[in-house]
């Protein structure tokens, strides 16, 4: 579920609000009862680690993107030796 960052007009009150994308706007205030209560715009709070496979992984040394029929790498690359004893 998205957490929605939610601010008062009138008071300045501002809440993190943990809800489903179904669920209806808040409205009321908490702090101070009016009914300007509402959603800001915020950045994604999201980061993306790890390692993974892309097209650029290739690019820079004498390898192209692996071919399906090489076996997943070519000979030039470091990969290529535990390709092959992979599939030993």
């Amino acid at each position: 579920m998205p957490i929605y960052a939610y601010k008062c007009a009138s008071c300045g009150h501002a809440k993190d609000v943990l809800q489903k994308v179904s669920d209806p706007v808040l409205t009321d205030c908490p702090a101070c009862g009016k009914a300007s209560f509402q959603k800001q715009l915020t950045a994604a709070g999201f980061q993306l680690k790890g390692s993974g496979w892309y097209e650029t992984d290739f690019k820079g040394g004498s390898c192209a993107a692996p071919a399906a029929s090489e076996g997943g790498a070519c000979a030039a690359c470091p990969a290529a030796g535990a390709t092959a004893s992979a599939a030993s």
